[in-house]
């Protein structure tokens, strides 16, 4: 997840993220290795509408320097966590309609690799309130803007984490990866 420094992954409604340093090249691998390990991809309907279409479309441009991820994110399984879809219009896309820490617990029993979360945020928020999010690998870009959306707002307790891996990249942004304690 990108995040800024004072812990705000959006600045609300809309939000197209325009803080964010696009230093591809520090987080490229760490990004595809990500997907590499994850056959499945949780999004929440609103972040999907948008989401989908854009990496099928950036899937036709091979020459495109978001081709790697896009192969990755159109040939991975992905489930939309919705409660107004009737029926998935994307390829390889399933609905999950039920309770969400029903759904997730049941797709965490199947067999597979690991499951990714993509967001939005507050679908990564109710993920994070269930605890069903296992390890959190947080992109932390170089800059502060005071207010703005958290993934952990919906969060009733604390939750402690371990952490397990810290990367600087050249362009200010740190990755932190932690696990759920």
């Amino acid at each position: 997840m990108q995040v800024t420094v004072d812990g705000f992954n959006s600045t609300g409604a809309n939000d197209e993220q325009q803080w964010i340093t696009w230093d591809l090249d520090g987080i490229r691998q760490y990004i595809i290795n990500l997907l590499d390990t994850s056959d499945t991809i949780l999004l929440g309907r609103k972040l999907a509408v948008n989401y989908i279409p854009f990496w099928q479309d950036t899937f036709t441009k091979p020459d495109g320097p978001m081709f790697a991820f896009a192969t990755r994110i159109v040939n991975a399984r992905k489930v939309v966590f919705t409660k107004t879809l009737d029926n998935s219009v994307w390829d390889k896309t399933i609905l999950a309609k039920g309770n969400l820490k029903e759904e997730v617990n049941k797709l965490k029993s199947q067999d597979g690799q690991d499951m990714i979360v993509y967001g939005g945020s507050a679908f990564v928020s109710s993920l994070i309130r269930e605890g069903l999010i296992d390890e959190f690998h947080f992109f932390v870009n170089p800059i502060a803007i005071g207010k703005g959306v958290s993934a952990f707002e919906q969060l009733e307790k604390w939750q402690p984490l371990k952490l397990k891996n810290t990367i600087t990249c050249n362009s200010g942004i740190f990755i932190l990866h932690y696990e759920r304690n």
